[in-house]
């Protein structure tokens, strides 16, 4: 889960399109989904993010997003 504290952001979940955080969003991802989250081209973004343990593993970590698919 991320709460948006700041700025603006990008969130996407693997097969869907990116969405836009603003403060104040609650932005849920569930377990297991494929997903990247950052700022947004222009601005930073602050966030809270709260995971749950599963299994002694808290994320798993994946590649790094490509220019392409960051800047849609």
């Amino acid at each position: 889960m991320l709460v948006v504290t700041a700025g603006v952001g990008w969130v996407q979940r693997e097969g869907a399109p990116v969405e836009e955080m603003h403060p104040g969003d609650v932005v849920w991802i569930p377990p297991g989904l494929k997903h990247w989250h950052g700022a947004a081209a222009t601005t930073g973004v602050t966030h809270i993010a709260l995971t749950e343990e599963l299994e002694g593993q808290v994320a798993t970590w994946l590649q790094q997003v490509s220019d392409q698919q960051y800047r849609r």
